[in-house]
C-alpha cells in the first residue's frame, strides 16, 4: 500500500503553514515559538498566526491530528478489507497511521510532552478518542449499542500504549512494533470474547424462565404476575 506525503493534502494557507511548523516542532515543541518560526517561513506576519490558530499550539496540534486521521482513514477505506477479520483490520488501520506519522516521529513525541501537561490533557483525550471513532468507521463498525463505547475504550488503550512503543522502535520497517500491537489486540479479543461468554451464560440462565413463562401465558391466556421483571 502506497501512501502519499502528508504534505500532498496541505495546500491551502492553514495547511501551508501547519507543514511549516511542524518542521519547527521537533526543536521548539509545540509552542508559539514553533508557531512564529512556521509562519516567518510562509512569509507571514507573526499576528496573523491568530487568525488561523486562535487558540496556538492547542489549535495547531489538533489540525495535526485531524490531518493524520483523514490520511489514515482514505488509506484503510480504499484498501481491499473483505477478506480481513475485524482484528486485522484495525491492526492495518493502527500500522497505516504509523505509517502517515513515519516522517513525523520527533513531532508525535512533542506531542505526548504536551499533552500530558495537567492544563492539555483534556485535549489528548479528545484527540485518542477522535482517533480510535475515526479507525472503528475506517474499518466498517457502525454498530450503535453498548459496546461501541467499549470497544473504543480498550482500543484506545492499545493505540497510546503502541503509540509509545513506536516512539522509541528502532527496528527495521518497525516489525517490534507490529508485533507490540498484535499482541495488545490479542489481549483485547480476549477481553471481548470473555464479555462473550458472560453474555451467553447469562441468557442461558434467563431461557428457562421465559419458557416458565410463555407455557403459563399460553395455558391461562394472561401474562404471567411481575412478568416485566423478567428479562
Amino acid at each position: 500500500m502506497k501512501l502519499k506525503n502528508m504534505a500532498d493534502d496541505l495546500n491551502g494557507m492553514p495547511d501551508r503553514l501547519l507543514q511549516a511548523v511542524l518542521r519547527h516542532v521537533p526543536f521548539d515543541g509545540w509552542s508559539a515559538a514553533a508557531l512564529r518560526a512556521g509562519a516567518r517561513d510562509v512569509g507571514m506576519e507573526d499576528s496573523s498566526v491568530a487568525d488561523i490558530f486562535p487558540g496556538g499550539p492547542r489549535d495547531a496540534i489538533r489540525a495535526f491530528s485531524r490531518a493524520v486521521d483523514l490520511r489514515m482513514v482514505e488509506t484503510v477505506i480504499g484498501a481491499d478489507l473483505e477478506a480481513l477479520r475485524i482484528h486485522e483490520r484495525v491492526a492495518l488501520a493502527v500500522e497505516t497511521r504509523f505509517e502517515v506519522l513515519s516522517l513525523h516521529r520527533e513531532v508525535v513525541r512533542r506531542g505526548f510532552s504536551f499533552v500530558a501537561l495537567p492544563q492539555n490533557s483534556p485535549l489528548g483525550t479528545r484527540l485518542l478518542y477522535k482517533t480510535v471513532d475515526d479507525i472503528w468507521y475506517a474499518v466498517g463498525d457502525r454498530s450503535p449499542d453498548f459496546s461501541f463505547y467499549t470497544k473504543r475504550g480498550l482500543l484506545a488503550g492499545v493505540v497510546a500504549s503502541t503509540t509509545l512503543f513506536w516512539l522509541d522502535d528502532d527496528s527495521e520497517d518497525r516489525l517490534e512494533t507490529s508485533a507490540f500491537l498484535h499482541r495488545r489486540l490479542a489481549d483485547v479479543m480476549k477481553i471481548h470474547k470473555a464479555r462473550k461468554c458472560v453474555e451467553t451464560a447469562r441468557d442461558r440462565a434467563i431461557s428457562p424462565l421465559r419458557i416458565v413463562r410463555e407455557v403459563i401465558e399460553m395455558r391461562y391466556g394472561r401474562p404471567v404476575a411481575g412478568d416485566s421483571q423478567v428479562t
